[in-house]
């Protein structure tokens, strides 16, 4: 046993004697450290010091990441700072121990020089390593093989161990979230969801404190809304006294000229109110035709916090806010609202969304609520103030009819009461839905229901045992029936010659009935415009329709009616903007592919695609159009015929990204099989042939650019990867991406990269920002974020936490912007509101309305954005 123990202890006093400098020349496996009371015996090599050990240890360790080639000129490792004191200051010897006086051989490429410390001075152990003797050799080379073993080991680790797959890589601790910048000023670096992500610093910059810092000049002004909230809302469409329609979509409400003014079809133009936060439900028109009220819906913001529900009350000719009603008191949303009519619209009545869908009553002039009570568990639909008496309020919706007596309480808030009378079928077949109803000018009232069914509710004399304790003096029964449509009765509408308007969801008739409910003329609307969801009477004998499919039409019973407003039904993903011209295509979930002017606001043309449409670009000619399906498939058309010229299909996945070389000479096809396609092609894209593959991605391409030759692609993916390709020299994978920091792009519409990285907010989980679009003349960017907000950066953006400009108006993640040819306008495009904004471009000196001033909002990037 005794011969054993020194056995070991000898055995462990060489690992001792040379663990310690054959470790630092290892760039993965930590320097064990030697106790400072332990000594090396007299002619045996001295041992590191402890202090020199530790040092090396955690220098290597940041660095451990780093291959030993990279880019011309570093294949050594970054160069020393002065006076750094995690960086070497010394030479490496051949024992793998420090020498400051610069002799010696140096290590091999990409390994840290330890520093020597100042407090040992003493020439014979400093130089001790360097002059071993000749029996000590073969050991130090075996222990440099075994070292250079480990690193090879160590550097053949997975991505994440290894933090990137670059040569050289920025420092920064784990726990890091921003970039940080490089010490060589070779490279930032970025974290998305813990995952290092190394960008190069192209050559031309020195320094990044030299590039563009604040908001851009540029400002955005909203100039056009395209589409119309028919699909799923109701009480949406009004005409003012001025003649301008009111709609609303997303989180804006629309004012509409039909006539008058520059643009638009008939020579229309808009107006916005955009003081809403979140999606506008509902709208009510004052008795004034000058004051709106708008409801919207219950939302979260960037952080989960919720956002409550609210009534605005605004001028429609100052496009300012009077009232502010309701806050904290609704519970969802807010979904239906009226005005009080024989009281100069003194009152309004606002139903929300909450289960028990609560009824309340608010002073206009002081926003005070006088009356509330739960309506019913049922869904409300309409609500509405009788025109000869605003003590009684009418409600109806899934299976009911609601007639509430209203007690003001002296205007004292909270001390009105309300009292309810359900009306009764009798012996008419209840229906399953009441959508609308309208009051006549005699006092009685009617119905639309869900069998097409018009009933007449006549006014009658309560009895005594009638409910209710404000002395309730009328009540209503139905008094006639008439089947008017086939399907559900959408909208009721009474003209001012005293006739009523009926709306059909499935048979699209609307029909004018005189006294008695006879009917005097009717038109049907053309079935690719959906069903009627709403009616307002125009100027003269003029018409509003809007409709399911999202339409407004405009006309008469006679001359039929066409559209003024139109717009997709369902989530938007693809847009492309035309390399010549004010136009820009869309597609989305509702398989619609179309074609917009942007000069004339309206609809050029459409198609049904059969399938879903996520993608889509022009051929530098203009000539034809690529779109990228949910299928695989892509699509060629001729954009002037609408002729289908290519039909192709690579891979059963969805297609994320199709993009033309700039000189259209390729066409790249990203897929989410992590394939990128690459086809040649000829007579100005009509004609195209498969070229190769660029297989290297280990997630779904995302987005893609091409170089300003036409030769090289850079792409992201899934799960952020940045790569390059060579597509002229057979679709090769650049390894080497230190090379492609100076190339320049036709278009920057990719994520992640140094000239946009300042974009991304602190601590994304990489899916924050949907699309960014490079302007053509290279000054800004624009950005769509998962928070409805469009932003406007500076460009190039590689600044952490660069400023923007920020602008709301969209009610559901922003899907994808782009530039139009010169710059002019941004379009932007709403994900499940459906909408589609085009936004002016106003220079640093040009017309239009000032921003206003910052304001801190929860967005993407709170603390650095202005809202305008």
């Amino acid at each position: 046993m005794e011969l054993v123990k020194a056995a070991l202890a000898e055995a462990l006093r060489l690992l001792r004697l040379h663990g310690p400098c054959t470790s630092l020349q290892s760039s993965g496996t930590p320097a064990p450290t030697r106790d400072s009371s332990i000594t090396a015996p007299p002619g045996l090599p001295p041992t590191c010091s402890p202090s020199l050990v530790s040092r090396g240890t955690q220098t290597e360790e940041k660095l451990e990441m780093e291959p030993s080639s990279g880019p011309p000129g570093l294949s050594n490792g970054p160069p020393a700072l002065p006076g750094a004191s995690e960086e070497p200051s010394g030479t490496q010897s051949e024992g793998g121990c420090s020498s400051s006086s610069g002799a010696g051989s140096p290590g091999p490429p990409g390994i840290l020089r330890p520093v020597q410390p100042l407090q040992r001075s003493d020439t014979p152990r400093r130089n001790s390593s360097s002059s071993s003797s000749p029996s000590e050799r073969p050991r130090q080379k075996l222990s440099r093989k075994a070292a250079s073993s480990a690193n090879l080991l160590l550097r053949s680790g997975s991505t994440e161990s290894r933090g990137s797959k670059d040569p050289l890589s920025s420092p920064g601790g784990p726990g890091s979230r921003r970039s940080n910048y490089n010490l060589e000023g070779i490279s930032v670096k970025m974290f998305l969801r813990g995952r290092p992500i190394t960008m190069y610093i192209p050559s031309g910059i020195r320094s990044l404190e030299e590039l563009p810092s604040g908001p851009p000049p540029e400002t955005l002004s909203l100039d056009w809304v395209y589409g119309y909230r028919g699909r799923d809302s109701r009480s949406n469409l009004f005409v003012l006294r001025s003649g301008e329609v009111v709609y609303f979509i997303a989180c804006v409400v629309v004012l509409y000229r039909p006539g008058g003014g520059p643009g638009g079809p008939g020579g229309g133009g808009q107006r916005h109110y955009r003081g809403h936060t979140d999606c506008v439900r509902c709208l009510a028109v004052h008795p004034d035709g000058v004051r709106v009220a708008s409801g919207q819906t219950a939302g979260v913001d960037k952080d989960g916090k919720p956002l409550q529900p609210v009534v605005h009350i605004w001028d429609s000719e100052t496009l300012l806010k009077l009232q502010e009603i309701g806050l904290g008191a609704f519970e969802r949303g807010v979904g239906a609202l009226a005005f009080s009519a024989v009281d100069q619209g003194a009152f309004l009545c606002v139903v929300d969304d909450s289960n028990e869908h609560m009824l309340s009553v608010w002073d206009c002039s002081r926003g005070a609520k006088l009356a509330e009570i739960k309506s019913t568990n049922d869904s409300v639909l309409a609500v509405g103030f009788s025109p000869r008496d605003s003590s009684c309020i009418v409600t109806s919706g899934k299976s009911h009819v609601h007639f509430w007596n209203w007690s003001g309480g002296a205007g004292v808030p909270g001390n009105g009461t309300l009292t309810r009378k359900q009306g009764v079928f009798g012996k008419y077949k209840k229906p399953k839905f009441i959508p609308c109803f309208v009051f006549l000018p005699d006092g009685d009232i009617l119905t639309g229901d869900s069998e097409g069914n018009i009933l007449t509710w006549g006014r009658s004399v309560s009895d005594s045992k009638t409910p209710g304790r404000g002395g309730t003096k009328e009540t209503y029964t139905i008094v006639a029936q008439a089947h008017a449509h086939e399907g559900s009765i959408f909208a009721l509408c009474l003209r001012r010659d005293g006739t009523v308007l009926s709306g059909g969801g499935r048979d699209r008739r609307l029909v004018q009935w005189g006294p008695g409910l006879v009917a005097l003329q009717e038109a049907e609307i053309p079935e690719h415009f959906g069903a009627v969801r709403a009616i307002a009477e125009g100027l003269g004998s003029e018409l509003l329709v809007g409709t399911t499919k999202n339409a407004l039409l405009r006309g008469d019973l006679a001359q039929g009616f066409s559209p003024v407003i139109q717009g997709h039904t369902d989530e938007l993903w693809g847009l492309c903007t035309h390399p010549s011209q004010n136009r820009f295509l869309t597609c989305g979930h509702d398989r619609q592919l179309c074609l917009w002017d942007g000069e004339g606001h309206a609809l050029a043309w459409s198609m049904d695609l059969k399938e879903t449409g996520l993608c889509a670009d022009f051929h530098p000619s203009g000539a034809v159009v690529v779109v990228g399906l949910n299928t695989g498939r892509w699509l060629v058309l001729d954009t002037e015929t609408r002729e289908i010229v290519s039909d192709v299909t690579d891979g059963n996945e969805q297609l994320s990204v199709v993009r033309y070389s700039p000189d259209g000479l390729y066409l790249a096809i990203g897929s989410h099989d992590n394939m990128i396609y690459i086809y040649s092609v000829s007579s100005c894209g009509t004609k195209s042939s498969r070229f190769g593959r660029c297989m290297g991605h280990s997630s779904f391409i995302t987005h893609l650019d091409w170089s300003k030759d036409g030769n090289f692609i850079m792409s992201n993916s899934g799960d952020y990867e940045i790569l390059y390709w060579d597509v002229a020299g057979g679709c090769k994978l650049l390894r080497n991406r230190y090379e492609s920091r100076d190339r320049e792009w036709a278009t920057y519409t990719c994520v992640l990269g140094f000239h946009v990285y300042g974009v991304w907010p602190d601590g994304s989980d990489g899916t924050d920002i949907n699309s960014l679009c490079r302007s053509h003349n290279e000054r800004v960017v624009a950005v769509a974020d998962d928070f409805c907000k469009v932003h406007l950066f500076q460009y190039p953006c590689a600044r952490a936490k660069a400023p923007s400009r920020m602008y709301s108006g969209h009610g559901s993640h922003v899907t994808s912007v782009r530039f139009t040819h010169d710059d002019s306008y941004l379009v932007s495009l709403g994900g499940k509101d459906a909408s589609i904004f085009q936004w002016r471009v106003l220079g640093a000196g040009g017309s239009g309305p000032s921003p206003v001033p910052p304001s801190r909002t929860p967005s993407l990037s709170p603390a650095s954005s202005l809202e305008v």
